[in-house]
């Protein structure tokens, strides 16, 4: 009998916790009402209003702008005025969580662990975020052992997804949470990658529900091999890839999963601007006009003079590519995201300031969050542990 009771405790945290995180989460179709799919990848928060210039363009009104957050750059003030900038911009965020080189092993990112979700969960709820839906990424490439501490992992990576959507969706049931990209070149090389195939299947291996929790899947649909095959070269490895990767998540998911296609682009080190110019309108014309396309956020708006600067939209000198110009040019629709309020563009027309949350209460809000967590985050990982399906 004494055994009996001091199981009870546990037994109700456990089933307060189920009732939470099996709640009617309230996300929002992102093809419920217009959507304009197109965006650009970003790194730094002020590129926004460049962004929001070409994803706008052409009768395009609130594009998407993907960028990382890291673990160590949880700064209220800069990511709120970001979100602001968003609300004003009429810019849909998605932001892709990230750790940071790891100390140890160089050239690699840190693995992330349970307490970084925690952490992020709780930093991201404190913002105010201009659209019901709040799109989130949960890390990058992990099929690659360079973004996961060395090493290639599925299953570590598939508790940690879990584990994120139950986290984050305790916090607010407007996170929209969606898988990693993955890079569509891996190939299954021990200790250095993953087919992105392999992987998934991996995944799912070791977390069977992990596809059926996610809200859609993120897709890294570059044109490869090589960054440099045309738009009509359509393959499980080409701009293309995306479909196969639905495909497969919605089969182990059993589910209906939207794409968001966080990182594409063509390579200026194999292609001329010219070249990718024609191949980014013949793409959104064709194989990027499929309806289960959420956004295209092609890699990157700015890509500085290091490796990254093959895939730029923008010159170093601020002049414009090719192919940017030529994103500008399409068509684009007229989105209408359900808002987290009813902003009066009229009142946005006037170069008024929209009302911005006062944070003088944050610290203390935060330091009452921290004491709740580790009472509940034992339990909550013990429940995690109890359901897990390997």
């Amino acid at each position: 009998m004494k055994t009996v009771f001091k199981l009870l405790p546990l037994y109700f945290i456990i089933l307060l916790l189920s009732r939470l995180t099996t709640s009617a989460y309230a996300i929002v179709d992102p093809f419920s009402t217009p959507n304009n799919k197109f965006g650009v990848h970003i790194l730094f928060p002020s590129e926004i209003h460049e962004a929001a210039r070409l994803v706008n363009s052409s009768g395009g009104d609130w594009g998407y702008v993907t960028i990382p957050i890291q673990a160590g750059d949880k700064d209220l003030i800069k990511w709120q005025k970001f979100m602001d900038d968003a609300k004003t911009l009429h810019i849909t965020p998605i932001i892709r969580l990230a750790t940071e080189g790891d100390y140890f092993k160089n050239s690699v990112w840190r693995k992330p662990n349970f307490a970084d979700v925690l952490d992020f969960a709780n930093f991201l709820q404190s913002l105010d975020w201009p659209t019901r839906n709040r799109y989130v990424i949960v890390f990058n490439e992990t099929n690659r052992a360079d973004e996961w501490g060395g090493e290639v992992n599925a299953g570590e990576y598939a508790y940690i997804l879990s584990y994120a959507v139950e986290t984050f969706k305790s916090k607010y049931s407007d996170f929209f949470i969606i898988s990693a990209g993955l890079d569509n070149a891996a190939e299954n090389v021990e200790g250095q990658s993953r087919n992105q195939y392999s992987f998934m299947q991996e995944m799912y291996n070791a977390v069977r529900s992990v596809f059926n929790q996610i809200d859609a899947v993120s897709s890294h649909s570059y044109p490869n091999p090589g960054f440099r095959q045309p738009p009509w070269v359509l393959t499980r490895r080409s701009i293309s890839s995306f479909i196969y990767e639905k495909r497969l998540a919605d089969f182990l998911g059993d589910k209906d999963l939207p794409v968001f296609i966080t990182e594409t682009g063509w390579s200026k080190d194999e292609t001329s601007d010219t070249q990718i110019a024609s191949y980014y309108k013949e793409a959104f014309e064709s194989v990027w006009a499929d309806k289960n396309i959420a956004a295209v956020t092609p890699f990157l708006l700015h890509g500085g003079n290091g490796t990254f600067a093959q895939f730029s939209l923008i010159k170093e000198n601020e002049d414009l590519y090719e192919d940017y110009k030529a994103i500008k040019e399409i068509s684009k629709v007229k989105g209408n995201p359900i808002l987290t309020i009813d902003v009066n563009k009229s009142f946005i027309q006037k170069n008024e300031i929209l009302p911005t949350r006062d944070f003088s209460d944050y610290e203390e809000s935060v330091r009452e969050s921290k004491a709740k967590d580790k009472v509940t985050t034992a339990a909550k990982f013990v429940k995690w542990l109890l359901k897990m399906e390997i």
